[in-house]
């Protein structure tokens, strides 16, 4: 699919593979999650728009390139993809963070906004979406929704697994958003998990049941 990034690098896939692991503790999940949306958003990130600055170093004065304009808004979508913020906010510490939050209805699996806010002025920056899990699609096309809603143009969406199911539906709905997906797996059972999938990231990440 056009736009659809599948990131085959051996350093995601290994610290997926840990991410899985049901033994895995609340601790090193986190951290785990973090550094794999750093090394997905060196991927994600290169396209950022340079220009040219002064800069002296010791030796001479040189014209060298840096990070231009209103560059970069980050936005997670609650309460999961907060676990992927400070790996980009790594990578570009200058980023604004918007954020979005959703509930999935239990029973139709369908989202439902509680909470957006963006940063402003939204239409002149690069906006990164983060979710761990790109499941049945619905929160993703929610949150895109709500962002072009409020003028944002140029948007990706970062996840850590998904299925065939939701990254089909988010690219349908938003064929202009670029996906970067870290694994796409086999396929959604009947309670909208993905297997094999990792579990719920949101307890995972912060501890919950």
């Amino acid at each position: 699919m056009e736009n659809v990034t599948i990131l085959t690098h051996p350093l995601i896939q290994h610290k997926i593979s840990q991410l899985r692991d049901k033994n895995t503790g609340t601790n090193e999940f986190r951290a785990l999650v973090e550094e794999i949306a750093m090394l997905m958003g060196f991927e994600a990130l290169s396209d950022l728009l340079l220009h040219d600055v002064e800069v002296e170093t010791p030796i001479e004065t040189c014209m060298t390139p840096m990070l231009a304009g209103r560059k970069l808004a980050v936005v997670p979508i609650l309460r999961a993809g907060l676990g992927m913020v400070n790996g980009i906010l790594d990578l570009v510490p200058t980023a604004k963070v918007g954020h979005i939050g959703l509930y999935r209805d239990e029973k139709t699996h369908e989202p439902h906004e509680y909470y957006c806010k963006l940063p402003n002025p939204i239409e002149e920056r690069m906006i990164v979406v983060t979710d761990p899990v790109l499941a049945t699609g619905g929160s993703a096309v929610a949150a895109v929704n709500f962002i072009k809603q409020h003028g944002g143009r140029k948007i990706k969406f970062l996840c850590i697994i998904a299925a065939p199911e939701g990254l089909e539906r988010l690219h349908r709905e938003h064929p202009d958003v670029q996906i970067y997906v870290g694994h796409l797996d086999r396929e959604l059972n009947a309670d909208a998990y993905i297997c094999p999938g990792l579990g719920d990231a949101g307890d995972r990440i912060f501890g919950t049941k």
